[in-house]
């Protein structure tokens, strides 16, 4: 007999830790080789870590909602003979250790950039240690220090967790503590101001024919993170309607033969991508980030590809220097970031550092949208569904009625550091490349 650890897998190069959610086996729990023995979650994504041997778990080192370092010990798995060595992965290495991180079913947790989108300065103290997830939630719902502080904690050590934080949020809390007048307040010989109640949700009336269903995790920090986004920017939006018939055309005219030669199918979006990046290039002030009262221009140019999942959910994978690929390279990594996204096996990584969001809310047959930035990202794109219609065309002999290919770019922005000229601008030359679109290209 022997002794294998389970050790927490690297799961990216900016990821040291990750929160335990969910044990899926219990200690004399007989275990199989890639086997999920337990759920894990970091400010990114939801993964599950397998097994990489057949034997029987004898030992749990952490509980639900603790929060475990890359490389620390989960669990110890008794094996028949020799164990094989201990996976614990070099700090230098940055992908996940094998065979474990192949099987890590990745599932989004929130819209990419959700960690920068809720820096915050919540820090641990020597009594109290919160987990990533409990300051993202914090910063959400600016919820400060002090107030986290004062949250009763249920886990391990009365540490916080992040049932704990948002049954604060649900009474209320957050809102009490932000109108609430400071204990150590000057004396006033004025008239004490009124307190503000907290504002409240409506009750909902539940009938016997309803069902309630409880909002996944998922869901609820998808939902804490779109209402943040909203209360953060200034959100205007711009639309305008792009003639993309030489774009149809051209990929009738080749998508067999590109499917043939490369393996690959040619569709829409690494074409709107190519576009959004060549703009980016021209308007460079779009591709920026807004921390506090500061500007910061990004030098790279990473495109978030928003993906709808099986399960209704989304996720953000991005393209890294988008502006650097040729369409063959765009077309590849757009089909990889999509297909890995669908089947859950995004890497953390996948879904950081963008730059500047695409969303094809066409694919729902929506011909456009009023999409929400994805902090701190100061715009992003919704692509409408091409649709066959009569239009003017204008020749140097007179104007006709004929059909064309159209299709609806919403652009939203953050009105804060993009006024309209440039929100405009900037939609308005996807829109010239798309419609410039050369029908001869060689690809």
């Amino acid at each position: 007999m022997a002794r294998f650890e389970l050790k927490l897998p690297k799961m990216g190069e900016s990821v040291a830790e990750a929160t335990v959610t969910n044990w899926l086996k219990s200690v004399g729990d007989t275990i199989e080789a890639d086997e999920a023995v337990l759920e894990i979650a970091t400010d990114k994504v939801d993964s599950e870590v397998p097994s990489e041997v057949d034997g029987i778990l004898v030992e749990i080192r952490f509980n639900t909602d603790d929060v475990v370092q890359v490389g620390e010990t989960l669990a110890v798995i008794e094996t028949e003979g020799d164990a094989p060595a201990s996976s614990a992965p070099e700090t230098s290495s940055v992908e996940p250790a094998a065979p474990a991180a192949k099987a890590i079913a990745a599932v989004v947790e929130t819209v990419s950039a959700a960690k920068e989108a809720t820096q915050t300065s919540i820090t641990n103290t020597e009594d109290r240690f919160y987990s990533p997830l409990v300051k993202n939630i914090a910063a959400a719902e600016g919820i400060s220090q002090s107030q986290l502080d004062n949250i009763a904690g249920t886990g391990k050590d009365g540490r916080v967790t992040k049932n704990d934080i948002l049954a604060y949020v649900e009474n209320g809390g957050a809102k009490e503590a932000a109108v609430a007048q400071p204990k150590q307040a000057v004396a006033s010989s004025a008239a004490p101001a009124a307190k503000v109640p907290a504002a409240k949700s409506a009750p909902v009336s539940v009938n016997g024919g309803d069902e309630v269903i409880e909002m996944t995790r998922m869901g609820k920090l998808i939902a804490h993170h779109m209402v943040a986004s909203v209360q953060t920017s200034a959100h205007v939006q711009s639309f305008i309607e792009a003639d993309v018939t030489n774009i149809w055309n051209w990929r009738k005219k080749v998508k067999d033969g590109f499917a043939k030669r490369e393996g690959e199918n040619l569709t829409f979006t690494p074409i709107f991508m190519e576009a959004v990046a060549k703009a980016l290039k021209d308007f460079p002030m779009m591709n920026i980030a807004i921390d506090g009262d500061t500007i910061i221009k990004r030098k790279n140019i990473n495109l978030g590809m928003a993906a709808a999942l099986p399960d209704g959910n989304l996720i953000v994978p991005v393209i890294k220097n988008a502006d650097q690929l040729n369409l063959v390279g765009m077309s590849k990594a757009v089909n990889d970031l999509a297909g890995r996204a669908r089947n859950g096996a995004l890497k953390p990584d996948d879904i950081q550092g963008g730059t500047y969001t695409v969303t094809n809310v066409g694919t729902f047959g929506s011909i456009m949208g009023t999409p929400i930035i994805n902090q701190p990202q100061v715009g992003i794109l919704a692509l409408g569904a091409i649709r066959k219609v009569p239009a003017v065309i204008e020749t140097p002999d007179g104007d006709f009625i004929g059909i064309r290919y159209k299709m609806f770019l919403s652009h939203s922005y953050d009105h804060r550091v993009v006024n309209g000229a440039l929100g405009g601008q900037f939609v308005k030359a996807v829109s010239d490349y798309l419609e410039g679109w050369d029908v001869n290209r060689e690809i």
